[in-house]
């Protein structure tokens, strides 16, 4: 089997596809992964055979504005470049036998499948297909209960509204007729555990929550010596890292984490925050991108922006959390771990006070909550994401 893996998005959307089309390989199949440049590395270290899309997402998150802006960045960045990437997808995907379309580049994803002739299926790390029992991740806001299905049906309307003419021009050269209405029939595989999201009974059935999809260790990959001599220094420190967020208040969030962490030893993971490290406490241990998942057992807890790859990863090493989300769907994770009792309060990275973060870490530290974090943490580790979405795969397929 032959798989073409299209997606566009930060660095933590497209890892887990790396560490899926990894799995693919490694059970006998052939797999290729076309994602932005900055995103790649995860599947370069695996040996995963990749190509840059067209784009440049850093730049889009880093602009200097609030959240919103970057929204309209990325909206901007994926009409401007939805026909070199379907080209680009066409290119590679001759020969290939299902198409696994993810982010911001599903809707050419899909157009590329109907021009190749194969099945598409949808890879996503958050929930998008409707249902009552919760409303739509991305929405600012809770609707009445009422409306949850709904707002999954508004979401992907207006997703499609958005690039339903990048789209169709892209289409148009590559000889497919136009599309008026977004597609609603592939398969979707969700690379999202069970055990901090139940599968909704209401979902038809080819949706399917696979459990997450983790990447091994790169090959050779060994912890930094500086990094072990800090840990075996003293207690387990809290982590800290927002990832791929760029663009937003460093002050204010800086502020907040070094009161929250206090006299506590933390490590520090700059990612794309633009926070210098030189300016943090030194309590702090800087670190380079590694493994989160050799990391994370051996801390206390964390702070994070709660996209879900990381609070798969951070839920999966029975760590608890303090989850400072900025935009998306990290304010529906964090309400998931609320609902499960690894965490008490509210928070938002664009108003965040020091107090409340302190009083969110002070909380993740107490051992109820630990105890809970663990549980959680030993249920998912149980979960085997990667096989089942590869068993998925070769179904839809017809391997």
């Amino acid at each position: 089997m032959r798989v073409l893996i299209l997606t566009y998005g930060s660095e933590g959307d497209t890892r887990p596809l790396a560490a899926l089309g990894h799995a693919l390989v490694q059970a006998g199949h052939q797999a290729h992964l076309l994602a932005d440049a900055a995103t790649l590395g995860s599947a370069r270290a695996l040996g995963l055979p990749c190509t840059a899309l067209a784009g440049d997402i850093h730049a889009a998150m880093s602009a200097e504005g609030s959240m919103r802006r970057i929204e309209a960045n990325l909206s901007r960045l994926t009409i401007a470049h939805s026909a070199q990437w379907l080209q680009q997808a066409l290119a590679l995907g001759a020969g290939c036998d299902l198409l696994l379309v993810s982010g911001l580049a599903a809707f050419v994803g899909l157009s590329a499948a109907e021009a190749l002739g194969v099945p598409a299926v949808g890879a996503m790390l958050i929930p998008i297909s409707p249902t009552a029992r919760f409303a739509s991740p991305f929405l600012p806001f809770t609707p009445p209960r009422l409306f949850n299905r709904a707002s999954h049906l508004l979401f992907g309307h207006a997703s499609w509204r958005l690039f339903r003419a990048a789209t169709n021009r892209a289409r148009a050269q590559a000889g497919l007729p136009p599309r008026q209405r977004p597609w609603t029939d592939q398969p979707m595989l969700y690379g999202i555990s069970p055990s901090l999201l139940p599968s909704p009974p209401d979902w038809p059935g080819n949706a399917h929550l696979t459990g997450q999809w983790l990447a091994p260790a790169p090959p050779g990959w060994s912890p930094p010596p500086a990094l072990l001599q800090f840990l075996e220094a003293g207690e387990p420190p809290v982590y800290v890292g927002f990832g791929s967020m760029g663009g937003f208040d460093t002050a204010r969030v800086r502020e907040a984490v070094v009161h929250a962490v206090g006299g506590r030893r933390a490590v520090f993971h700059r990612g794309w925050s633009g926070i210098d490290p030189a300016s943090l406490p030194p309590n702090f241990h800087p670190i380079d991108p590694l493994p989160h998942q050799w990391l994370l057992p051996r801390c206390a807890a964390a702070i994070h922006h709660g996209g879900s790859g990381t609070t798969h990863t951070v839920a999966r090493a029975g760590v608890p959390a303090a989850v400072l989300p900025f935009a998306g769907d990290q304010f529906f994770w964090a309400a998931r771990l609320r609902r499960l009792g690894i965490m008490r309060h509210r928070l938002a990275a664009r108003s965040v006070r020091p107090g409340a973060l302190a009083a969110a870490l002070d909380h993740a530290l107490r051992a109820e909550v630990r105890a809970r974090a663990a549980a959680l943490g030993e249920r998912m580790r149980a979960e085997d994401g990667l096989g089942a979405a590869v068993a998925l795969l070769r179904r839809y397929a017809g391997a």
